[in-house]
């Protein structure tokens, strides 16, 4: 295992488990379940952020809904067929558990990753910038995670002027947001996961922004 693909996405979540953990798949004899887990932020609002964990690292009977967990893992993403459509999922591959630290950030990301698609950057009726970016960031066996991420006001005006193929390093936090989709069969409600960026550097300019989010 090369570490280097450890240290360029790394996740830090404290929450409350809401689901029961359903099996998910087996990779060399070895079970993987998937749950939720809510995670407060600073405005009480709470993300509602889907995990990966091993069989191997729930033995201790902590994962029962209702329980508060702290975890250490990656951010990753695979591709599922839904509706005969392939869809880019997310969730968080849990790594390891640990005792929660009531001065930690509850809910906090780090990766370094590229740029894959040329920035989205637009305007709120109310004159508020956002920016959309997606960022490829390397793992193991030549495999990448991509993963999308929004910005506001400088990270946005930032971000807007990066182009395809540039570095970047970013720390924020892990957000959940429901969404109405148009279909043949009418409005679903479905869920969005992205990073919330509070702080970019990088680029071609080696240029830092920051910006505090709740």
């Amino acid at each position: 295992m090369n570490y280097d693909f450890l240290s360029n996405n790394k996740v830090y979540l404290t929450g409350e488990i809401v689901s029961a953990p359903t099996y998910s798949h087996e990779i060399y004899g070895e079970g993987f379940y998937e749950l939720m887990l809510s995670v407060q932020r600073l405005s009480d609002y709470c993300d509602i952020i889907p995990i990966t964990i091993s069989e191997r690292l729930m033995i201790d009977g902590k994962f029962e809904v209702g329980n508060k967990i702290s975890v250490k893992g990656q951010f990753r993403s695979y591709n599922k067929v839904v509706d005969d459509k392939s869809r880019l999922m997310l969730t968080v591959f849990v790594r390891e558990v640990y005792d929660e630290c009531d001065e930690q950030n509850p809910n906090v990301v780090e990766i370094m990753g590229y740029v894959c698609k040329p920035p989205i950057y637009r305007t709120t009726p109310f004159n508020r910038e956002i920016c959309d970016v997606l960022l490829a960031v390397n793992r193991a066996y030549n495999k990448s995670d991509y993963l999308p991420c929004i910005a506001w006001g400088r990270n946005a005006r930032y971000i807007k002027s990066l182009e395809v193929g540039e570095k970047v390093y970013v720390t924020g936090r892990i957000q959940s947001r429901e969404y109405q989709k148009h279909t043949e069969q009418g409005d679903i409600v479905r869920t969005a996961y992205e990073i919330s960026i509070c702080k970019i550097s990088g680029g071609q300019h080696n240029i830092e922004s920051e910006e505090n989010i709740v």
